[in-house]
């Protein structure tokens, strides 16, 4: 589930693409003195994920922008929206924007049967852990988790998202369903690789770092029911990691029915 929060700037001002630090600060703000307070210092996947401001560009005082927030939780969501509403200026950094409306959308991949295609609107950050680097003859000269390029191959990419869902699946799926390593067969039927590029990332206050990131088109075709909620739960908490930065956020581009 989601919310489609429609913005409207207010002040001519160039599209910052550093964003990510500004926007999670105020997106937490929205949940301060909830029961989801706690879950900003856990060292663990965040049960929500957001898109960029969009579509990016130049910004002119008065034009629209949008802004998706997704989560497996529909009162998390209730929070951020309610905080939204109360206090709809929403400062991302150098780009004010004034919150006009919020409406909540409900995506699904459809059932079974239903053949589509996801593409990331943010980048997906895999970074390969060192006790990995012989599985797959990566040779670096450094013993830090190493950020996924195509020269790494496939394998490595498939492992390591399917596993961070894995991990997300633990913590906000009914314990009692299978998780997507839990199932047979792939999360997802094809892999198209947009791009790869670098950015500049606060990952905390005070700290900047250079991240590699990659988009993707990713085909899939619903086996069951398990494998529904596995490619819905991606859509509600994102794929790769630092999703509660904005990373790997999808959307549903088309599908079938």
């Amino acid at each position: 589930m989601r919310i489609l929060v429609r913005l409207r700037a207010r002040a001519d001002t160039a599209y910052d693409n550093a964003y990510h630090h500004k926007l999670r600060g105020r997106l937490w703000k929205g949940l301060e003195g909830s029961e989801y307070d706690d879950l900003h210092d856990k060292n663990q996947p965040k049960p929500f994920v957001y898109s960029n401001p969009f579509p990016p560009g130049e910004i002119h005082e008065g034009d629209e922008r949008n802004l998706l927030v997704a989560s497996t939780d529909e009162s998390l969501l209730a929070y951020i929206a309610e905080n939204l509403n109360h206090d709809p200026e929403l400062n991302i950094g150098e780009m004010p924007f004034h919150v006009d409306e919020i409406t909540p959308l409900s995506p699904d991949v459809g059932e079974p049967g239903t053949s589509g295609t996801l593409e990331t609107g943010t980048g997906v950050l895999v970074r390969i852990p060192p006790w990995r680097f012989d599985d797959y003859d990566i040779e670096v000269d450094h013993d830090e988790a190493e950020f996924w390029r195509p020269e790494h191959t496939m394998e490595p990419f498939q492992n390591q998202i399917e596993a961070n869902l894995d991990k997300k699946h633990r913590l906000y799926a009914p314990d009692y369903r299978p998780g997507p390593s839990d199932t047979e067969g792939d999360l997802f039927d094809g892999y198209e690789l947009i791009k790869t590029f670098a950015l500049p990332v606060t990952p905390t206050m005070g700290r900047k770092e250079t991240w590699v990131l990659s988009k993707w088109r990713f085909d899939y075709t619903v086996r069951d029911d398990d494998h529904r909620r596995h490619l819905n739960l991606a859509l509600d908490v994102g794929v790769g990691e630092r999703n509660s930065l904005g990373f790997g956020f999808v959307n549903i581009q088309d599908h079938d029915q």
